[in-house]
C-alpha cells in the first residue's frame, strides 16, 4: 500500500512538473520566478523554525518529521494496517498542526502587524549601529566599574583576529551587555582573573591570558593589567580598555601606547572613532571601489561588443 494522500502521482507529475519544465523551456523568463519563488520558500521555512527552535513545539516538529517517514515506511514495506492508520491520522495533519502551533502561528502574525516586522524575518540593525550601540553598553560598564574600583581588561577585536588568546580563555559567545560585564569582574568570582574578549558583537570569551608586554615598554608604576594590555595591542590592532584596581582609573592600550585616566566622554569618543567611523568607512569606501569597477567592466565590455559587431558589418561589405 502506497501513500497517495488521494492525489493520482503519475497524473500530477505529468501535468505539473513536466509541463512546468517545458513551459521553462518556452519562457526562460519563468525560471527567475522560479528562483525567487524557491527562495522566498525556504527563507519562510526557516524563519519558522527559527521561531520554534527554542520553544516546545520544537520536539513535537521533530515528532512530525518522524510520523511522516514512519508512514513512508509502512507503505514501501506493505504493512497495510499500519499504514492506513498513519495515513488517516496524515489527513488531519492540517488541523491538528494549526491547532498544535497556534501560539507560535499567533506570535508570528502578531509580529507581522507590528515594528517587529523587520525583526521576525531576521533584517535586524544594520552592523555599524549594533557596534556603537555595544559601545555605549561597554562605556557604561567601564564607568561602573571605575566607580567601584574593581579590576578589569576589557579587549575589543579588530581586523586582525586573536583566535588563540580567546581559546586560552572561558567561550561565552554572549551579547555584549553592562551588567554581564560588570558581573564578570566582580571579585572572587571564576571569571573575574583575566581578560574579556569581544569579537563579531558578542562577548566571546572571559578569563582569557593576555600577552605581557616588556618592562622597558611601560612605567615601573603600572602593573600586570596595564602591561598585558599592552602586550596584545602590539600584537594586534585590537583596543584594551583598562580599569585600575587600585585607582579605579580608565586607560587604553592602542598600537602599543597607553592612553592614561580617561574620563567618560574621551573613552566614548575614542572607541567610536577607532571601532566605529574608521571601519565602517574603509568598508563603505571598498564598496563603492568595486561598484565602481564593475560599472567600468560593464561598460568596456558594451564598447568592444559594439566595436565588434560594426568590425564584422564593415567586413561582410
Amino acid at each position: 500500500m502506497i501513500i497517495d494522500f488521494g492525489i493520482n502521482w503519475e497524473n500530477f507529475y505529468t501535468d505539473n512538473i513536466v509541463g512546468y519544465i517545458k513551459s521553462l523551456q518556452e519562457t526562460p523568463f519563468k525560471l527567475i520566478t522560479l528562483i525567487v519563488d524557491l527562495a522566498i520558500v525556504i527563507f519562510l521555512i526557516y524563519s519558522f523554525l527559527r521561531i520554534v527552535k527554542d520553544s516546545r513545539a520544537w520536539q513535537l516538529i521533530k515528532g512530525i518529521v518522524l510520523l511522516i517517514v514512519i508512514t513512508w515506511i509502512s507503505g514501501l514495506f506493505n504493512l497495510k494496517i499500519l499504514n492506513w492508520i498513519l495515513t488517516s491520522i496524515m489527513n488531519l495533519g492540517v488541523i491538528a498542526i494549526i491547532v498544535i502551533f497556534q501560539p507560535e502561528l499567533r506570535r508570528g502574525l502578531e509580529q507581522l502587524g507590528t515594528n517587529k516586522f523587520t525583526k521576525f524575518f531576521g533584517i535586524y540593525k544594520d552592523l555599524a549601529t549594533k557596534t556603537k550601540e555595544d559601545i555605549y553598553k561597554i562605556v557604561i560598564a567601564s564607568i561602573e566599574l571605575s566607580k567601584s574600583r574593581t579590576g578589569a581588561l576589557i579587549v575589543i577585536e579588530r581586523d586582525i583576529k586573536i583566535q588563540d588568546v580567546i581559546s586560552s580563555g572561558i567561550p561565552m559567545n554572549a551579547e555584549v551587555s553592562p551588567q554581564l560585564l560588570v558581573n564578570i569582574f566582580e571579585p572572587k568570582t571564576p571569571l573575574h582573573d583575566g581578560a574579556v574578549i569581544i569579537s563579531g558583537n558578542k562577548i566571546s570569551a572571559a578569563a582569557c591570558v593576555l600577552p605581557l608586554a616588556d618592562d622597558s615598554d611601560i612605567a615601573k608604576e603600572l602593573g600586570t593589567r596595564h602591561r598585558a594590555a599592552i602586550g596584545i595591542s602590539k600584537e594586534s590592532d585590537s583596543i584594551v580598555i583598562i580599569i585600575s584596581e587600585e585607582t579605579g582609573k580608565i586607560s587604553i592600550a592602542k598600537d602599543g601606547t597607553l592612553i592614561a585616566d580617561v574620563n567618560e566622554e574621551a573613552l566614548k569618543k575614542i572607541l567610536i572613532t577607532n571601532v566605529v567611523t574608521k571601519r565602517f568607512a574603509v568598508e563603505k569606501k571598498e564598496r563603492k571601489n568595486k561598484i565602481r569597477e564593475i560599472r567600468e567592466k560593464l561598460h568596456k565590455e558594451k564598447e568592444e561588443k559594439v566595436e565588434e559587431k560594426i568590425n564584422k558589418e564593415e567586413t561582410k561589405k
